[in-house]
Formats: C-alpha cells, sequence, structure tokens
C-alpha cells in the first residue's frame, strides 16, 4: 500500500507538470487487495502528500487518509465490472475534453481508429450524454458500458480511463490524449483510418477487447 501511495503521488505530479490536468481537477486510483485508494477531493494531482490519499472500503467507507473525491463512484462503478481493472485515471485533459465538446460525434465509438496504439491502448471509446459533476446517475450509465471498454468519454468533461496497474491507465490517458489532439488537427481534412480488417488484425495479435 506504502509503495502505491507513494507512486499514485509520483505519477500524478509527473501529470500534472506535463499539463494533463490543472488546479484541483482529475483523480487517480488503484485497487488494492482489502480496498482501494483514491485521490482527495479538492486535491491538486501535482501536490498529493501519500499519506493523505484515501483509502476505501468496497463499501464506500473512508479507511483512511482525507475525503476522497466526489467523483469516487465514477472509479467504484468501473471497478464493479472491470475485474481486471486495477488502476483508473480520470483527467480533464486538454483535447480530449475538447473532443467531449463536439457536435455530432457517434456515441459507440467518438473516435476514429487513427492508429495502431489507439486502438491498442483504448479500441471503441464510447461517449457518455452529459450529466452534472456528482451526478451519482453517471456511475450507472459507466456500470453499463466498464464491461465492455476499458475508457469512456463524458461529454463536455473528460475522459475515464482503466489499466491493469497505474502505468497502465496512466499510458493509456496518454494515449487518449494525443489521439484527441491528432483527430482535432485534422478536423476537415480527408483522412484515412484503420479499416475493419486492420483493426480485427490488432485484436487477434494482441488478445485486444473492443
Amino acid at each position: 500500500e506504502t509503495r502505491e501511495r507513494d507512486k499514485i503521488a509520483r505519477l500524478s505530479r509527473s501529470l500534472y507538470e506535463r499539463g494533463l490536468t490543472a488546479g484541483s481537477s482529475g483523480n487517480i486510483s488503484v485497487r488494492l487487495e482489502d480496498g482501494w485508494l483514491l485521490t482527495p477531493t479538492n486535491s491538486c494531482l501535482g501536490e498529493l502528500d501519500p499519506a493523505r490519499i484515501s483509502k476505501l472500503d468496497w463499501n464506500g467507507q473512508v479507511l483512511a487518509g482525507d475525503a476522497p473525491s466526489k467523483e469516487a463512484f465514477l472509479h467504484r462503478s468501473m471497478y464493479e465490472v472491470r475485474p481486471q481493472a486495477g488502476a483508473i485515471v480520470h483527467l480533464h485533459s486538454t483535447h480530449s475534453a475538447a473532443v467531449s465538446c463536439l457536435a455530432g460525434l457517434d456515441a459507440d465509438s467518438c473516435m476514429p481508429p487513427l492508429t495502431p496504439y489507439f486502438v491498442m491502448k483504448i479500441g471503441r471509446l464510447p461517449l457518455v450524454a452529459y450529466h452534472r459533476p456528482g451526478d451519482k446517475a453517471l456511475g450507472e450509465v459507466i456500470r453499463g458500458l466498464a464491461a465492455k471498454h476499458s475508457a469512456v468519454l463524458l461529454s463536455n468533461h473528460g475522459p475515464v480511463v482503466s489499466g491493469p496497474d497505474l502505468e497502465g491507465a496512466i499510458y493509456a490517458s496518454e494515449e487518449l490524449e494525443e489521439t484527441a489532439k491528432i483527430f482535432l488537427l485534422l478536423q476537415g481534412q480527408a483522412t484515412n483510418c484503420l479499416n475493419a480488417a486492420q483493426m480485427e488484425e490488432l485484436k487477434v495479435a494482441f488478445k485486444l477487447e473492443f
């Protein structure tokens, strides 16, 4: 647990320093054998004290640390249907948030398969209809999607990304952000995306789920 607390603080600082989260936005969690860790409410990811990171049980009770993020239910909903998820990263990263504000996106797959790396890290990215921050109904929506999707994009908000461990969740979040940047750069341009056969080849070669 101590190692995971230290890792959350160290990697969160890296995200903050590279501009992938700002102010007190975003939250990060890690699954433990006896519960889970979550960054505290109103905390800056660039200035976390490892000892004050919240520890919760699976009933949502705080076992140690400060009060958890008000978006704890997002993480808990995803963990409940994704036993393979060891960590979850929710950021308000600029380009991903910008994509989440675009009109006319496909709710089942809101960013196209522009690169094999996006397909390998994210697969298909569903867009979740807008809910106000803290709306518990959002947890039910995520629970309905997360069994088949490792990541979702919240409309007018930002991404929620799971991974087998904290590094994996962060790497996938960064790949999503880079793809969002490419997607925005290509707006209005004729674009070649990966076709169905190329996606299927990746799915088989890397044992992907999407």
